[in-house]
């Protein structure tokens, strides 16, 4: 497995994207999804990031730099064939060191309360994150499940 800066962003993470956001609207209420479009994704304070194996894609993730200091993970996702197999993990990791790079002192995410989120509040406690209160633009969405590193 190999990470990869997607600058320019390819098409099959697009498309892994659109599953990703085709899935969320299916499972979490409309106002709980918060999925980057691709303008978003493109904008200066995004980076975003592949996983791929022999050229094939895996999944992705992205930081965006919310103030100097503060980092948001944004638009992880993991292909459905290969989950559980580490790929979210692998990322995840990634994003943290790359974090620790850049000198945020904090690194912050937001995802779903339904049951179907269990195993990605497992990955997030499992390497140091802790449930916090909701940050920035998800203060009073009760379906959001905010988390922080520090």
């Amino acid at each position: 497995m190999r990470i990869e800066l997607e600058a320019p962003i390819s098409e099959d993470v697009y498309g892994l994207l659109g599953e990703h956001l085709r899935e969320m609207l299916a499972i979490s209420p409309a106002e709980s999804v918060h999925a980057l479009d691709r303008r978003a994704l493109s904008a200066p304070d995004v980076t975003l990031w592949s996983v791929r194996d022999a050229g094939v894609l895996l999944g992705c993730g992205a930081l965006k730099e919310l103030a100097p200091g503060l980092g948001e993970i944004k638009s992880m996702r993991t292909a459905g064939a290969v989950r559980g197999r580490g790929v979210g993990a692998r990322m995840l990791i990634h994003l943290m060191e790359t974090a620790r790079k850049r000198g945020y002192a904090r690194l912050s995410l937001e995802t779903g309360t339904e049951e179907f989120f269990a195993p990605a509040h497992r990955l997030y406690e499992r390497h140091g994150f802790r449930e916090c209160p909701p940050f920035g633009d998800y203060r009073g969405i009760r379906t959001a499940s905010s988390w922080l590193w520090t």
